[in-house]
């Protein structure tokens, strides 16, 4: 180590060191493995820190997750706030779900959902368990909010409530995530869309 890289090091992270390329390589380890599955050496491989380097950028393990989570909802996850300012309930499902059965299967990223893929698994560290939990609760919310929000303008089917509607459509998200993880192709989540939105 050269006397720059020496500083650079006490100082944090080394010279040379890449935030955006680094929280990129985590989130995608986290994505493909989940919270669990993602090794300490996994991690200083994904973000090319070393062991003395990571935990000075980064308070902990949870500490990167939080942040490769922001990451991924701010970067891949933009079209769902465009979804739910949709003017009605059906265009609402309509943009949400295609666009996750584009995102969930896409080529270029790890099957699945980032989010869902570790809640399934997490079981070592509460505090995460329960961010991932408030998320995917916060989301249900927010669409019930939209959906009482917008059933003026467009009925829900009949003997729903927005929130019902809620607790159904996040259940479709979270089995659209679980069925692209195991394989389920775009064509097969599309179809599965086009049905939810036929009968909606």
């Amino acid at each position: 180590m050269c006397g720059n890289d020496r500083v650079c090091a006490l100082m944090g992270a080394p010279r040379g060191y890449d935030e955006d390329r680094a929280l990129e390589g985590a989130l995608r380890l986290f994505w493909l493995r989940g919270y669990e599955g993602s090794s300490l050496a996994g991690l200083l491989c994904a973000t090319g820190l070393n062991r003395a380097s990571f935990y000075r950028v980064f308070d902990s393990k949870e500490d990167l997750f939080a942040r490769a989570v922001a990451r991924y909802q701010q970067k891949y996850l933009s079209f769902r706030d465009d979804a739910l300012a949709e003017p009605t309930p059906r265009r609402i499902v309509e943009k949400l779900l295609y666009g996750l059965a584009e995102l969930h299967t896409d080529l270029n990223t790890p099957p699945g959902c980032l989010e869902t893929n570790s809640a399934l698994s997490c079981v070592e560290s509460n505090d995460v368990r329960l961010e991932l939990i408030r998320s995917r609760d916060q989301t249900r919310a927010s669409l019930e909010a939209r959906f009482a929000a917008t059933m003026r303008r467009e009925p829900l089917p009949r003997g729903m409530t927005p929130a019902k509607a809620a607790l159904f459509v996040s259940t479709v998200v979270q089995g659209m995530a679980v069925q692209a993880k195991h394989g389920t192709s775009r064509g097969e989540l599309r179809d599965l869309v086009d049905s939810i939105v036929a009968s909606w």
